[in-house]
Protein backbone atom coordinates (compact mmCIF):
# COMPACT_ATOMS: atom_id res chain seq x y z
CA UNK A 1 0.00 0.00 0.00
CA UNK A 2 1.32 3.72 -0.70
CA UNK A 3 2.98 5.60 2.58
CA UNK A 4 0.70 8.94 3.11
CA UNK A 5 1.27 12.17 4.82
CA UNK A 6 -2.43 13.63 5.56
CA UNK A 7 -2.61 17.95 5.56
CA UNK A 8 -4.92 18.96 7.88
CA UNK A 9 -6.13 22.55 6.20
CA UNK A 10 -7.08 25.39 8.68
CA UNK A 11 -7.94 27.62 5.88
CA UNK A 12 -4.44 28.78 4.65
CA UNK A 13 -3.94 30.36 0.88
CA UNK A 14 -0.62 28.00 0.72
CA UNK A 15 -2.05 24.88 2.28
CA UNK A 16 -2.74 23.36 -1.86
CA UNK A 17 1.53 24.42 -2.08
CA UNK A 18 2.50 22.01 0.81
CA UNK A 19 0.33 19.05 -1.24
CA UNK A 20 2.48 20.22 -4.22
CA UNK A 21 5.85 20.23 -2.42
CA UNK A 22 5.71 16.84 -0.90
CA UNK A 23 4.66 15.36 -3.92
CA UNK A 24 7.47 16.79 -5.61
CA UNK A 25 9.30 15.27 -3.32
CA UNK A 26 7.56 11.53 -4.27
CA UNK A 27 5.61 11.69 -0.94
CA UNK A 28 1.61 11.02 -1.62
CA UNK A 29 -0.27 13.06 0.31
CA UNK A 30 -3.54 14.23 1.16
CA UNK A 31 -5.62 17.68 2.28
CA UNK A 32 -8.39 17.34 4.36
CA UNK A 33 -10.30 19.81 6.66
CA UNK A 34 -8.76 20.12 10.25
CA UNK A 35 -11.97 18.79 11.67
CA UNK A 36 -12.55 15.59 9.85
CA UNK A 37 -12.41 12.78 11.24
CA UNK A 38 -9.50 10.17 9.97
CA UNK A 39 -7.99 6.79 10.37
CA UNK A 40 -4.43 5.93 11.95
CA UNK A 41 -3.24 2.86 9.90
CA UNK A 42 0.36 1.80 9.25
CA UNK A 43 0.35 3.93 6.07
CA UNK A 44 -0.30 7.02 7.71
CA UNK A 45 3.58 8.39 8.04
CA UNK A 46 3.10 12.05 9.38
CA UNK A 47 0.61 14.65 9.28
CA UNK A 48 1.15 18.45 9.23
CA UNK A 49 -1.02 21.08 10.01
CA UNK A 50 -1.59 23.97 7.88
CA UNK A 51 -1.10 27.88 8.15
CA UNK A 52 -4.92 30.16 8.62
CA UNK A 53 -6.03 33.30 8.96
CA UNK A 54 -7.60 33.07 12.70
CA UNK A 55 -6.03 33.52 15.40
CA UNK A 56 -5.15 30.98 17.81
CA UNK A 57 -6.83 33.10 20.53
CA UNK A 58 -9.81 33.69 19.36
CA UNK A 59 -13.01 32.44 21.16
CA UNK A 60 -14.28 29.56 18.48
CA UNK A 61 -11.04 29.37 16.79
CA UNK A 62 -9.81 25.76 14.97
CA UNK A 63 -8.94 23.33 17.36
CA UNK A 64 -7.04 19.57 16.68
CA UNK A 65 -5.95 17.37 19.21
CA UNK A 66 -2.27 17.57 18.74
CA UNK A 67 -1.27 15.72 21.43
CA UNK A 68 -3.08 12.22 20.58
CA UNK A 69 -1.91 13.01 16.89
CA UNK A 70 1.71 12.94 18.12
CA UNK A 71 0.86 9.39 20.19
CA UNK A 72 0.67 7.97 16.46
CA UNK A 73 2.67 10.06 13.93
CA UNK A 74 5.36 12.83 13.72
CA UNK A 75 3.62 16.03 13.42
CA UNK A 76 5.37 19.75 11.66
CA UNK A 77 2.66 22.62 12.29
CA UNK A 78 3.41 25.36 9.81
CA UNK A 79 2.53 29.23 11.18
CA UNK A 80 -0.89 28.66 12.60
CA UNK A 81 -0.11 24.96 13.26
CA UNK A 82 2.72 25.89 15.26
CA UNK A 83 1.04 28.54 17.13
CA UNK A 84 -1.70 25.95 18.04
CA UNK A 85 0.77 23.73 19.06
CA UNK A 86 2.22 26.24 21.45
CA UNK A 87 -0.94 27.36 23.00
CA UNK A 88 -2.37 23.56 23.81
CA UNK A 89 0.76 22.49 25.25
CA UNK A 90 1.03 25.35 27.47
CA UNK A 91 3.17 28.09 25.79
CA UNK A 92 2.21 32.30 25.27
CA UNK A 93 0.78 33.11 21.69
CA UNK A 94 0.11 36.91 21.48
CA UNK A 95 -0.72 39.19 19.06
CA UNK A 96 2.44 41.02 17.45
CA UNK A 97 3.06 44.71 17.25
CA UNK A 98 2.48 44.92 13.57
CA UNK A 99 1.47 42.08 11.23
CA UNK A 100 4.89 40.25 9.80
CA UNK A 101 5.02 39.81 5.81
CA UNK A 102 7.34 38.92 3.51
CA UNK A 103 10.85 37.41 3.65
CA UNK A 104 12.84 36.99 6.57
CA UNK A 105 16.03 36.22 7.52
CA UNK A 106 16.29 32.31 9.81
CA UNK A 107 19.03 31.38 11.95
CA UNK A 108 18.84 28.30 12.76
CA UNK A 109 19.89 26.64 16.47
CA UNK A 110 21.31 23.12 17.39
CA UNK A 111 22.21 20.44 15.07
CA UNK A 112 18.11 19.03 14.98
CA UNK A 113 17.57 16.48 11.97
CA UNK A 114 15.21 19.02 10.76
CA UNK A 115 17.65 21.10 9.01
CA UNK A 116 20.29 18.67 8.15
CA UNK A 117 22.27 19.76 5.35
CA UNK A 118 20.88 23.47 5.81
CA UNK A 119 22.89 26.50 5.48
CA UNK A 120 22.84 28.76 9.25
CA UNK A 121 21.35 31.61 7.89
CA UNK A 122 18.34 31.35 5.45
CA UNK A 123 15.53 32.91 3.61
CA UNK A 124 12.17 32.54 4.81
CA UNK A 125 8.60 33.85 3.91
CA UNK A 126 6.59 34.87 6.58
CA UNK A 127 2.47 35.46 6.68
CA UNK A 128 1.46 36.58 10.02
CA UNK A 129 0.10 38.88 13.29
CA UNK A 130 0.52 36.64 16.12
CA UNK A 131 3.73 35.41 17.37
CA UNK A 132 4.80 33.05 19.96
CA UNK A 133 6.16 34.43 23.10
CA UNK A 134 6.99 31.94 25.16
CA UNK A 135 7.36 27.89 24.36
CA UNK A 136 5.75 25.14 26.09
CA UNK A 137 7.81 23.38 29.44
CA UNK A 138 9.62 20.46 27.49
CA UNK A 139 10.16 22.71 23.84
CA UNK A 140 13.62 23.36 22.49
CA UNK A 141 14.17 26.48 20.84
CA UNK A 142 15.43 25.70 16.90
CA UNK A 143 15.48 28.95 15.07
CA UNK A 144 14.89 32.70 15.18
CA UNK A 145 14.69 35.87 12.97
CA UNK A 146 15.64 39.25 13.71
CA UNK A 147 12.13 39.80 14.12
CA UNK A 148 10.82 37.19 16.62
CA UNK A 149 12.57 34.96 19.21
CA UNK A 150 10.95 31.88 17.82
CA UNK A 151 10.78 30.88 14.29
CA UNK A 152 10.72 27.15 14.82
CA UNK A 153 10.69 24.58 17.96
CA UNK A 154 10.80 20.75 18.23
CA UNK A 155 9.05 18.67 21.74
CA UNK A 156 10.58 15.33 22.07
CA UNK A 157 7.56 14.86 25.01
CA UNK A 158 5.54 12.90 22.67
CA UNK A 159 5.70 9.19 21.65
CA UNK A 160 6.57 11.15 18.12
CA UNK A 161 8.12 14.51 17.74
CA UNK A 162 6.08 17.68 17.54
CA UNK A 163 7.94 19.95 14.62
CA UNK A 164 6.62 23.95 14.29
CA UNK A 165 7.58 26.76 12.00
CA UNK A 166 6.50 30.24 12.41
CA UNK A 167 7.55 30.90 8.84
CA UNK A 168 6.18 29.04 5.30
CA UNK A 169 8.53 26.08 3.64
CA UNK A 170 6.11 25.49 0.98
CA UNK A 171 6.54 28.99 -0.39
CA UNK A 172 8.98 29.66 -3.41
CA UNK A 173 10.70 32.69 -1.43
CA UNK A 174 11.48 29.79 1.49
CA UNK A 175 15.12 29.16 -0.54
CA UNK A 176 15.26 26.05 1.61
CA UNK A 177 11.95 25.12 2.48
CA UNK A 178 11.63 21.96 0.43
CA UNK A 179 14.64 20.63 1.61
CA UNK A 180 13.20 21.57 5.62
CA UNK A 181 10.12 19.43 4.37
CA UNK A 182 12.15 16.52 3.05
CA UNK A 183 14.07 16.58 6.07
CA UNK A 184 10.93 16.29 7.84
CA UNK A 185 9.57 13.21 5.66
CA UNK A 186 12.62 11.41 5.63
CA UNK A 187 14.11 11.84 8.83
CA UNK A 188 11.50 12.26 11.04
CA UNK A 189 8.73 10.33 9.13
CA UNK A 190 10.91 7.99 7.19
CA UNK A 191 8.65 8.00 4.05
CA UNK A 192 10.41 5.62 1.38
CA UNK A 193 9.51 8.54 -1.88
CA UNK A 194 8.77 5.85 -3.67
CA UNK A 195 5.40 7.48 -5.15
CA UNK A 196 5.86 7.78 -8.75
CA UNK A 197 4.46 7.60 -11.66
CA UNK A 198 4.68 4.29 -12.91
CA UNK A 199 4.24 3.14 -9.33
CA UNK A 200 1.06 5.31 -9.57
CA UNK A 201 -0.03 3.70 -12.32
CA UNK A 202 0.41 0.06 -11.70
CA UNK A 203 -1.56 0.55 -8.25
CA UNK A 204 -4.59 2.63 -10.17
CA UNK A 205 -4.33 -0.13 -12.75
CA UNK A 206 -5.10 -2.81 -10.28
CA UNK A 207 -7.17 -0.78 -8.32
CA UNK A 208 -9.82 -0.13 -11.15
CA UNK A 209 -9.59 -3.77 -11.96
CA UNK A 210 -11.33 -4.23 -8.66
CA UNK A 211 -13.19 -1.59 -8.84
CA UNK A 212 -14.81 -1.80 -12.35
CA UNK A 213 -14.44 -5.93 -12.71
CA UNK A 214 -16.07 -6.46 -16.02
CA UNK A 215 -18.64 -3.98 -16.03
CA UNK A 216 -19.08 -1.19 -18.38
CA UNK A 217 -18.07 2.26 -18.01
CA UNK A 218 -19.15 5.17 -19.58
CA UNK A 219 -17.45 8.67 -20.18
CA UNK A 220 -17.81 11.89 -21.87
CA UNK A 221 -14.19 12.98 -23.53
CA UNK A 222 -13.09 16.72 -24.27
CA UNK A 223 -10.19 16.26 -25.96
CA UNK A 224 -8.33 17.73 -23.18
CA UNK A 225 -5.24 16.53 -20.87
CA UNK A 226 -7.54 15.53 -18.04
CA UNK A 227 -9.81 13.08 -19.41
CA UNK A 228 -7.71 11.99 -22.09
CA UNK A 229 -5.47 10.72 -19.45
CA UNK A 230 -7.87 9.47 -17.31
CA UNK A 231 -9.87 7.20 -20.13
CA UNK A 232 -6.22 6.24 -21.50
CA UNK A 233 -5.62 4.74 -17.47
CA UNK A 234 -8.75 3.19 -17.52
CA UNK A 235 -8.52 1.64 -20.88
CA UNK A 236 -5.21 -0.01 -19.54
CA UNK A 237 -7.19 -1.56 -16.65
CA UNK A 238 -10.58 -2.25 -18.76
CA UNK A 239 -10.10 -2.35 -22.33
CA UNK A 240 -12.70 -2.12 -24.44
CA UNK A 241 -15.25 -2.01 -21.33
CA UNK A 242 -14.38 1.65 -21.46
CA UNK A 243 -16.66 3.85 -23.97
CA UNK A 244 -16.33 7.13 -24.29
CA UNK A 245 -17.97 9.86 -26.45
CA UNK A 246 -16.96 12.80 -27.62
CA UNK A 247 -19.63 15.30 -28.57
CA UNK A 248 -19.16 18.03 -31.53
CA UNK A 249 -20.59 20.58 -30.06
CA UNK A 250 -19.53 23.25 -32.40
CA UNK A 251 -17.86 24.77 -30.37
CA UNK A 252 -14.48 23.79 -30.17
CA UNK A 253 -11.21 24.78 -32.32
CA UNK A 254 -10.79 24.17 -35.97
CA UNK A 255 -10.47 20.66 -37.18
CA UNK A 256 -10.32 19.52 -33.54
CA UNK A 257 -13.31 17.23 -33.92
CA UNK A 258 -11.50 14.81 -36.09
CA UNK A 259 -8.08 15.78 -35.04
CA UNK A 260 -8.64 14.35 -31.65
CA UNK A 261 -10.78 11.25 -32.69
CA UNK A 262 -7.76 10.34 -34.53
CA UNK A 263 -5.26 10.44 -31.71
CA UNK A 264 -7.67 8.42 -29.68
CA UNK A 265 -7.81 5.63 -32.29
CA UNK A 266 -4.03 5.97 -32.01
CA UNK A 267 -4.44 5.21 -28.48
CA UNK A 268 -6.40 2.47 -28.94
CA UNK A 269 -9.24 3.89 -26.82
CA UNK A 270 -12.87 3.04 -27.73
CA UNK A 271 -14.57 6.20 -28.46
CA UNK A 272 -17.56 7.13 -30.36
CA UNK A 273 -17.62 10.95 -32.05
CA UNK A 274 -21.13 12.62 -32.24
CA UNK A 275 -21.82 15.69 -34.34
CA UNK A 276 -23.89 17.33 -32.41
CA UNK A 277 -23.69 20.89 -33.77
CA UNK A 278 -26.79 22.09 -34.96
CA UNK A 279 -28.78 20.61 -31.63
CA UNK A 280 -26.37 22.74 -29.43
CA UNK A 281 -26.45 25.83 -31.90
CA UNK A 282 -30.30 25.44 -31.47
CA UNK A 283 -30.22 25.70 -27.32
CA UNK A 284 -27.75 28.84 -27.85
CA UNK A 285 -30.21 30.64 -30.30
CA UNK A 286 -30.87 33.82 -28.79
CA UNK A 287 -29.08 33.33 -25.34
CA UNK A 288 -26.84 36.48 -24.94
CA UNK A 289 -26.22 36.24 -20.84
CA UNK A 290 -22.89 33.90 -19.97
CA UNK A 291 -24.71 31.79 -17.03
CA UNK A 292 -27.28 31.44 -20.07
CA UNK A 293 -25.43 30.32 -22.09
CA UNK A 294 -22.73 28.45 -20.14
CA UNK A 295 -26.55 26.14 -18.54
CA UNK A 296 -27.56 25.98 -22.39
CA UNK A 297 -24.39 24.33 -23.31
CA UNK A 298 -24.24 22.23 -20.13
CA UNK A 299 -28.21 20.94 -20.84
CA UNK A 300 -27.16 20.57 -24.49
CA UNK A 301 -24.65 18.02 -23.58
CA UNK A 302 -26.60 16.19 -20.74
CA UNK A 303 -29.49 15.51 -23.63
CA UNK A 304 -26.90 14.32 -26.06
CA UNK A 305 -24.52 11.98 -23.73
CA UNK A 306 -27.52 10.69 -22.11
CA UNK A 307 -29.17 9.79 -25.96
CA UNK A 308 -25.85 8.11 -26.67
CA UNK A 309 -25.31 6.65 -23.43
CA UNK A 310 -28.46 4.65 -23.89
CA UNK A 311 -27.33 2.67 -26.94
CA UNK A 312 -25.11 1.02 -24.86
CA UNK A 313 -26.20 -2.00 -22.83
CA UNK A 314 -24.86 -2.82 -19.77
CA UNK A 315 -23.36 0.32 -18.18
CA UNK A 316 -23.13 0.73 -14.70
CA UNK A 317 -20.29 3.44 -14.05
CA UNK A 318 -19.70 7.08 -15.01
CA UNK A 319 -16.07 8.22 -15.82
CA UNK A 320 -14.61 11.40 -14.71
CA UNK A 321 -11.50 13.68 -15.10
CA UNK A 322 -11.51 14.67 -11.58
CA UNK A 323 -8.61 16.01 -10.36
CA UNK A 324 -7.24 17.11 -7.24
CA UNK A 325 -7.92 20.66 -7.14
CA UNK A 326 -11.55 19.84 -7.84
CA UNK A 327 -11.90 17.92 -4.95
CA UNK A 328 -10.03 20.00 -2.53
CA UNK A 329 -12.43 22.89 -3.54
CA UNK A 330 -15.46 21.16 -2.86
CA UNK A 331 -14.76 20.31 0.64
CA UNK A 332 -13.51 23.88 1.70
CA UNK A 333 -13.36 24.12 5.15
CA UNK A 334 -14.67 27.79 5.72
CA UNK A 335 -18.17 26.81 3.78
CA UNK A 336 -19.05 27.12 0.08
CA UNK A 337 -17.28 29.80 -2.02
CA UNK A 338 -19.12 32.72 -4.17
CA UNK A 339 -20.13 30.85 -7.20
CA UNK A 340 -18.33 33.19 -10.02
CA UNK A 341 -19.10 31.06 -12.70
CA UNK A 342 -20.62 27.84 -13.08
CA UNK A 343 -18.45 24.96 -14.02
CA UNK A 344 -19.07 22.40 -17.05
CA UNK A 345 -19.23 18.93 -15.67
CA UNK A 346 -20.56 15.62 -16.38
CA UNK A 347 -21.63 15.82 -12.91
CA UNK A 348 -24.75 16.87 -13.92
CA UNK A 349 -25.91 14.27 -15.79
CA UNK A 350 -29.43 12.55 -15.21
CA UNK A 351 -30.14 11.15 -11.63
CA UNK A 352 -32.16 8.04 -13.80
CA UNK A 353 -28.81 7.41 -14.92
CA UNK A 354 -27.82 5.51 -11.63
CA UNK A 355 -24.14 5.17 -12.26
CA UNK A 356 -21.20 4.87 -9.51
CA UNK A 357 -18.61 7.44 -10.17
CA UNK A 358 -14.95 6.23 -11.26
CA UNK A 359 -12.32 8.90 -11.09
CA UNK A 360 -8.82 7.58 -11.99
CA UNK A 361 -6.85 10.94 -11.34
CA UNK A 362 -8.81 12.49 -8.52
CA UNK A 363 -5.34 12.21 -6.54
CA UNK A 364 -3.52 14.67 -8.84
CA UNK A 365 -2.85 18.08 -9.66
CA UNK A 366 -2.34 19.18 -12.82
CA UNK A 367 1.39 18.99 -13.44
CA UNK A 368 1.30 15.47 -12.17
CA UNK A 369 -1.63 14.32 -14.41
CA UNK A 370 0.40 15.50 -17.64
CA UNK A 371 3.73 13.12 -15.71
CA UNK A 372 1.03 10.12 -16.03
CA UNK A 373 0.05 10.94 -19.10
CA UNK A 374 3.85 10.95 -20.49
CA UNK A 375 4.59 7.61 -18.74
CA UNK A 376 1.23 6.52 -20.10
CA UNK A 377 2.60 7.29 -24.12
CA UNK A 378 0.54 10.11 -24.59
CA UNK A 379 1.69 12.32 -27.32
CA UNK A 380 3.16 15.68 -25.99
CA UNK A 381 0.59 17.43 -28.48
CA UNK A 382 -1.68 16.42 -25.96
CA UNK A 383 -0.83 16.61 -22.69
CA UNK A 384 0.77 20.22 -23.67
CA UNK A 385 -2.47 22.14 -24.48
CA UNK A 386 -3.45 25.04 -23.19
CA UNK A 387 -6.67 24.70 -20.87
CA UNK A 388 -9.81 25.20 -23.07
CA UNK A 389 -12.85 26.06 -20.88
CA UNK A 390 -15.96 23.47 -21.10
CA UNK A 391 -18.05 25.38 -22.80
CA UNK A 392 -15.63 25.84 -25.47
CA UNK A 393 -15.69 28.63 -28.09
CA UNK A 394 -19.21 29.92 -26.73
CA UNK A 395 -17.92 31.66 -23.40
CA UNK A 396 -15.33 33.39 -25.88
CA UNK A 397 -18.07 34.93 -28.35
CA UNK A 398 -19.63 37.15 -25.96
CA UNK A 399 -23.22 38.03 -26.85
CA UNK A 400 -25.48 35.31 -28.85
CA UNK A 401 -23.93 32.89 -30.61
CA UNK A 402 -24.29 31.94 -34.42
CA UNK A 403 -22.43 29.57 -36.56
CA UNK A 404 -21.08 32.21 -38.48
CA UNK A 405 -19.54 33.66 -35.38
CA UNK A 406 -18.13 30.59 -34.30
CA UNK A 407 -16.84 29.98 -37.82
CA UNK A 408 -14.84 33.61 -37.63
CA UNK A 409 -13.78 32.91 -34.14
CA UNK A 410 -11.84 29.37 -35.22
CA UNK A 411 -10.45 30.65 -38.19
CA UNK A 412 -9.00 34.27 -35.94
CA UNK A 413 -8.20 31.44 -33.00
CA UNK A 414 -6.34 29.33 -35.68
CA UNK A 415 -4.41 31.83 -36.52
CA UNK A 416 -3.39 33.17 -33.37
CA UNK A 417 -2.30 29.73 -32.04
CA UNK A 418 -0.35 28.45 -35.22
CA UNK A 419 1.35 31.59 -35.10
CA UNK A 420 2.41 31.11 -31.18
CA UNK A 421 3.67 27.46 -32.25
CA UNK A 422 5.45 28.92 -35.26
CA UNK A 423 6.90 31.27 -32.92
CA UNK A 424 8.01 29.29 -30.12
CA UNK A 425 5.80 31.13 -27.59
CA UNK A 426 3.01 28.37 -27.36
CA UNK A 427 4.48 26.31 -24.40
CA UNK A 428 6.18 29.69 -22.80
CA UNK A 429 2.01 30.89 -21.79
CA UNK A 430 -0.23 29.00 -20.09
CA UNK A 431 -2.93 29.56 -21.64
CA UNK A 432 -3.67 31.50 -24.99
CA UNK A 433 -7.23 32.41 -27.05
CA UNK A 434 -9.32 34.54 -28.84
CA UNK A 435 -12.21 36.59 -27.92
CA UNK A 436 -14.62 37.97 -30.70
CA UNK A 437 -15.99 41.01 -29.59
CA UNK A 438 -19.82 42.20 -29.67
CA UNK A 439 -19.26 45.29 -31.31
CA UNK A 440 -17.95 46.11 -35.21
CA UNK A 441 -15.55 49.00 -35.82
CA UNK A 442 -15.02 50.86 -39.21
CA UNK A 443 -11.64 50.41 -41.05
CA UNK A 444 -10.24 50.42 -44.39
CA UNK A 445 -8.90 47.39 -46.72
CA UNK A 446 -7.84 48.88 -49.96
CA UNK A 447 -10.11 51.56 -50.50
CA UNK A 448 -13.34 50.14 -49.09
CA UNK A 449 -14.78 51.19 -46.32
CA UNK A 450 -15.19 48.14 -43.59
CA UNK A 451 -17.73 47.66 -40.39
CA UNK A 452 -16.65 44.61 -39.17
CA UNK A 453 -15.71 42.44 -35.81
CA UNK A 454 -12.83 43.01 -33.47
CA UNK A 455 -11.11 40.20 -31.97
CA UNK A 456 -9.13 40.60 -28.59
CA UNK A 457 -6.22 38.24 -28.13
CA UNK A 458 -5.59 36.72 -24.75
CA UNK A 459 -2.61 35.14 -23.51
CA UNK A 460 -1.39 34.37 -19.46
CA UNK A 461 1.19 33.04 -17.20
CA UNK A 462 -0.16 31.07 -14.57
CA UNK A 463 1.13 27.83 -12.27
CA UNK A 464 -2.53 26.48 -11.91
CA UNK A 465 -4.93 29.37 -13.46
CA UNK A 466 -5.70 30.31 -9.86
CA UNK A 467 -3.88 33.62 -10.34
CA UNK A 468 -2.77 34.88 -13.92
CA UNK A 469 -0.60 37.63 -15.04
CA UNK A 470 -0.97 38.84 -18.72
CA UNK A 471 1.57 37.29 -21.16
CA UNK A 472 3.98 39.78 -21.82
CA UNK A 473 4.20 39.09 -25.79
CA UNK A 474 6.94 40.52 -28.13
CA UNK A 475 5.26 43.29 -30.08
CA UNK A 476 6.61 42.17 -32.95
CA UNK A 477 4.78 38.81 -32.66
CA UNK A 478 1.78 40.71 -31.53
CA UNK A 479 2.11 43.04 -35.34
CA UNK A 480 2.53 39.69 -36.96
CA UNK A 481 -0.55 37.90 -35.59
CA UNK A 482 -2.82 41.14 -36.31
CA UNK A 483 -1.71 41.26 -39.72
CA UNK A 484 -2.55 37.56 -40.45
CA UNK A 485 -5.90 37.66 -39.10
CA UNK A 486 -6.73 40.70 -40.47
CA UNK A 487 -5.40 39.66 -44.48
CA UNK A 488 -6.73 36.41 -43.45
CA UNK A 489 -10.20 36.27 -41.90
CA UNK A 490 -13.15 38.20 -43.52
CA UNK A 491 -15.36 39.55 -41.11
CA UNK A 492 -13.08 41.21 -38.98
CA UNK A 493 -10.73 44.31 -39.11
CA UNK A 494 -9.19 45.19 -35.72
CA UNK A 495 -7.07 43.10 -33.26
CA UNK A 496 -6.91 44.10 -29.72
CA UNK A 497 -4.49 42.69 -26.81
CA UNK A 498 -6.13 42.03 -23.33
CA UNK A 499 -3.39 43.21 -20.77
CA UNK A 500 -5.21 42.10 -17.65
CA UNK A 501 -4.09 39.87 -15.08
CA UNK A 502 -5.83 37.83 -12.56
CA UNK A 503 -7.36 39.24 -10.33
CA UNK A 504 -8.81 41.18 -10.85
CA UNK A 505 -9.98 40.10 -14.14
CA UNK A 506 -10.49 36.25 -14.75
CA UNK A 507 -9.00 34.58 -17.11
CA UNK A 508 -12.09 33.75 -19.67
CA UNK A 509 -14.28 37.10 -20.25
CA UNK A 510 -16.88 34.88 -19.21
Amino acid sequence: MTEKILILDFGSQYTQLIARALRELNVYCEIIPYHKKFQYDPNLKGIILSGSPLSVNDANTAMADIKEIAAHVPVLGICYGAQLTTKLFGGIVAASNKREYGRANFTSIGNDLLFEGLSPTSQVWMSHSDSIKVLPEGFTLLGTTSSIPVAAFVSYTETHPIYGLQFHPEVYHSTEGKKILENFLVNSCRCSRDWTPAHFITDSITSLQNLVGNEKVVMGLSGGVDSTVAATLLNKAIGKNLHGIFVDNGLLRKNEFQEVLDTYLKLGLNVTGVDAREHFYTKLAGKVLPEDKRKAIGSAFIDIFDQEAHKISGIAFLGQGTIYPDVIESAAVHGPSVTIKSHHNVGGLPEQMKLKLVEPLRALFKDEVRKIGKELGIPSYMLNRHPFPGPGLGIRILGEITEEKVSLLQEADHVYTDTLKKSGLYDKVWQAGTILLPVKSVGVMGDERTYEYTIALRAVTSVDGMTADWAHLPYDFLAEVSNEIINRVKGINRVVYDISSKPPATIEWE
